[in-house]
């Protein structure tokens, strides 16, 4: 994915978001995005393991979401192939079904920094239907600057992710 489309951000209506950035230092930070989704957790569970309906396309290696496959299973990859590559942007290290995932992974640019990144989705139900908390961890060494650009971080994080919380307010 170029660097440019990576800080090019497009904003995504979602359902009642509110996002938060925080201890963010040269050498790291965490995100948190909190969406009300009008689904049950087993609907919001059973989406997100969708990202090919849902991951915006200009956040991909391939340009194609269609490309991308999550198995919401310990050990699984939340993957792209394509004709010609591949590539994965994280695994699957931790599951309870329908109410915690988290996968071990730096997204786009960040995977060639080296750097060690966790993003967890946590679900539980609320009186809309689900309330989701995405938290993404990440850090690294102060040569990676991360203070100068972890805003587009949290801002592409919350395209991403609000692009999901939609796609499960429209499951049955």
């Amino acid at each position: 994915m170029p660097r440019a489309a990576f800080l090019v951000l497009a904003l995504v209506a979602a359902p009642s978001a509110h996002a938060d950035l925080k201890q963010v230092s040269a050498d790291g930070f965490i995100v948190t995005h909190r969406y009300d989704i009008s689904a049950k957790p087993a609907a919001a569970w059973a989406a997100l393991a969708q990202p090919g309906q849902w991951w915006p396309k200009d956040h991909t290696w391939s340009g194609e979401a269609k490309n991308l496959s999550l198995k919401l299973d310990a050990g699984s990859c939340f993957c792209e192939r394509w004709k010609g590559g591949s590539a994965e942007h994280g695994r699957v290290v931790f599951v309870e079904n329908e109410k915690t995932v988290r996968i071990a992974g730096a997204l786009g640019p960040l995977q060639a920094m080296a750097v060690s990144a966790v993003l967890e989705v946590s679900l539980k139900p609320n009186d809309v239907g689900t309330e989701a908390t995405v938290t993404y961890r990440v850090s690294g060494t102060s040569a990676h600057g991360f203070d100068k650009f972890a805003a587009k971080v949290d801002e592409v994080v919350g395209q991403q992710f609000g692009a999901w919380a939609g796609f499960a307010s429209k499951q049955p």
